[in-house]
């Protein structure tokens, strides 16, 4: 039987890639925080101003439509659309009053890829094609609480995971760059335990290192010069509650061999005493080195990264969590007690386009310049840090011309008339067999063999 040709415009189910649009901030209303939006089955999505946030779904003539409504000043009511095209997302400006901006970069019409910023009015939006054996976790209309909260699916599936063993005796293990929340995380992990003693957060490179051991497991008076009196240490400090050790990778060799016994034996001996003193913490360590090659450099006992390796957890630097801008800018506004900020659009532009080399630490303490230099106005980018005024060049779209069309209407008629045989179709074209394979794959269409 001759092999004939089906063309999916549409990619459903398992073999799609499933794309997502996420609301990352609203200029006007940065404390509204993200939101998230699955395009699943979806054959367009329309984007316009509207009086609340608001996303509903339809059928409209036997398309599936997703219609969002933000109330955004600067949106037009029927601003912009993104459409399904085979395989691929398409945005597209409605003739809207202040247009549309793709990475930074005007655009009436765009083919989207997975990464991509887009500017609608005052309202930045991300687009997202997820891996396919990812499962759909649907829509997010509001989210407002960062604490170690996400929009990312899968970091979100990770952090449930890590709520879910916050009551267990489970090691804990967090990497990731300086200012990713480390602290922050260990912490939540400590509020949801149920242990009643303190949270003690070490920082192993600040510790002096001549006097490592007696900070960490305590000293006896006499025990050395300087020592004129008994003291508990902070592993003792930690005794009913969470000891989180940052920066465990700067913990020297001799003081890496007696945590791990205190670790083992559940007991730690002072500097200068014979006794040990039991002890009971919840350890949590944080790093944001890596500990698999220091153990291979011999910087860093194997089994004392055993021990502490019980889950871990790898908080992505703030530039992948693009998405999760508006709802750690909502957060750390209202810690600082700004419950009715705004932004100009120039400066949530520079927030959104940012790399943010020191995460979120750095966001924080731009949000807290912002803040005090506009002296309870709108934040203008002029309040913002240099470091945020200086943006790079926005990078160039990708157009969708009208040759598209035509040649994949070209490479459809091609592909009936020989049964779906590429190399025929390339003969036809005096193309590569594997330039066909790529269009084929770029418009979504499959044979029905395949």
């Amino acid at each position: 039987m001759p092999t004939t040709l089906s063309v999916i415009d549409r990619p459903r189910g398992a073999g799609a890639r499933r794309a997502r649009l996420y609301l990352v901030l609203e200029a006007s209303r940065p404390l509204a925080g993200s939101a998230r939006w699955s395009l699943a089955d979806l054959d367009e999505a329309r984007i316009g101003r509207g009086e609340a946030r608001r996303a509903r779904r339809s059928r409209d003539a036997g398309v599936s439509v997703l219609s969002l409504e933000v109330p955004d000043a600067r949106m037009s009511q029927s601003h912009a659309r993104l459409a399904r095209l085979g395989g691929r997302w398409v945005l597209e400006d409605l003739d809207s009053k202040n247009g549309v901006l793709v990475n930074g970069a005007r655009a009436r019409r765009a083919e989207l890829a997975s990464g991509d910023l887009l500017e609608l009015g005052g309202t930045h939006f991300w687009f997202e094609e997820a891996l396919e054996q990812e499962t759909d976790p649907g829509d997010l209309d509001s989210a407002t609480d960062a604490g170690i909260a996400t929009v990312l699916p899968s970091l979100a599936h990770r952090l449930a995971e890590l709520d879910t063993l916050a009551a267990s005796p489970v090691s804990i293990l967090i990497r990731g760059e300086t200012g990713t929340g480390k602290e922050l995380a260990a912490k939540n992990v400590h509020a949801r335990s149920g242990r009643r003693g303190r949270f003690v957060a070490v920082n192993c490179g600040a510790l002096p290192e001549k006097l490592v051991e007696s900070e960490l497991f305590g000293s006896r008076r006499g025990a050395f010069t300087g020592a004129t009196e008994d003291r508990p240490g902070l592993l003792r400090a930690a005794d009913g509650g969470t000891l989180l050790l940052d920066e465990v990778g700067d913990l020297p060799k001799p003081a890496q061999a007696a945590l791990l016994r205190a670790l083992q034996e559940r007991e730690v001996l002072p500097v200068g005493a014979s006794t040990p003193v039991p002890v009971d913490f919840r350890l949590i360590a944080a790093t944001h080195r890596d500990l698999g090659a220091l153990v291979a450099s011999g910087d860093f006992r194997e089994d004392l990264l055993a021990r502490l390796r019980g889950f871990e957890l790898e908080l992505p630097p703030l530039r992948e969590r693009t998405a999760d801008l508006g709802l750690i800018t909502a957060t750390l506004l209202s810690d600082l007690g700004q419950r009715e900020a705004s932004l100009s659009l120039e400066a949530a532009r520079a927030l959104v386009q940012h790399s943010w080399p020191q995460n979120v630490r750095e966001l924080a303490q731009a949000l807290a310049v912002g803040v005090e230099l506009a002296k309870g106005g709108s934040i203008e980018l002029e309040h913002l840090p240099k470091a945020l005024r200086e943006r790079p060049a926005p990078a160039p779209t990708r157009e969708l011309e009208p040759h598209d069309h035509a040649l994949r209407d070209q490479l459809v008629q091609l592909l009936r008339e020989h049964d779906g045989n590429l190399s025929a179709v390339a003969r036809a074209m005096n193309k590569d067999r594997k330039q066909i394979r790529r269009w084929v794959e770029r418009f979504g269409l499959r044979l029905r063999s395949e």
